[in-house]
């Protein structure tokens, strides 16, 4: 069953499918789920079932894994916000970690950007699949709650889809479609406690500095599932 891609909190199941291709924990430690409904049965994320009807737009906005030959070959992962913001560095904290953490196929792109602007339009045509990662007030749920959203639910509906910049990505979608140039998209986000410090500020809060490294792991499951799996790098300080 496809997930439903309106802003809603990602909640345990969602996290657990969304990230076990990946080889991410289970919320409650103790094991993992398979993404594509395998569980203990041997099957992989290449053995993902096939919706009638669907494309790549259809599997991108649910929460299972593409099938290979629908698979994107190129992925950019847009990691927005103001590392002097507090909380609104959120974006460019997941970036450190992913390039820490993991190393990266060579068909996935990570960019590390202050805020979306229309200077990336002509980058969108080198993209099937632009996922964003950016900091959300309002949402009404608490902080450290990560999000998972549409981009044009991001844009077009307010309060809880509200992102903290101006610029959101079906923005730049709309701004690219202008020039003949297309890519799916999918926005992952976290709300926020304290982005607008009184003065520059560099940190995030302890709630969501608590949930950045569960925000990684979703991210690593979501390109898992588009079939570019992040390899995790083993400690060089292993005993």
């Amino acid at each position: 069953m496809a997930c439903e891609c309106d802003g809603r909190a990602v909640g345990d199941e969602l996290r657990e499918r969304g990230a076990a291709c990946a080889g991410v924990p289970s919320a409650n430690g103790e094991g993992f789920e398979d993404a594509c409904g395998a569980g203990d049965e041997g099957l992989t994320c290449d053995d993902a079932p096939r919706h009638e009807g669907w494309g790549l737009h259809e599997y991108v906005l649910s929460c299972e894994a593409v099938p290979v030959d629908l698979r994107p070959k190129r992925i950019a992962v847009l990691c927005v916000g103001n590392r002097l913001m507090l909380d609104d560095g959120i974006g460019p904290a997941v970036y450190d970690a992913l390039v820490a953490q993991y190393d990266v196929p060579e068909n996935v792109e990570l960019l590390d950007l202050g805020c979306l602007s229309l200077a990336m339009i002509d980058r969108v045509r080198e993209f099937d699949v632009i996922l964003t990662v950016d900091a959300v007030d309002d949402s009404g749920e608490p902080a450290g709650t990560i999000l998972r959203y549409a981009p044009d639910a991001m844009a077009r509906h307010v309060g809880i889809t509200a992102s903290l910049h101006d610029l959101k990505l079906i923005d730049l979608f709309d701004s690219a479609a202008l020039l003949g140039y297309q890519a799916e998209g999918l926005c992952l986000g976290m709300q926020v406690e304290n982005a607008s410090p009184a003065e520059a500020t560099e940190g995030l809060t302890p709630a969501v500095h608590k949930a950045l490294p569960l925000l990684v792991e979703v991210i690593a499951g979501e390109l898992a599932r588009l079939g570019s799996p992040l390899e995790k790098r083993k400690s060089i300080n292993q005993d």
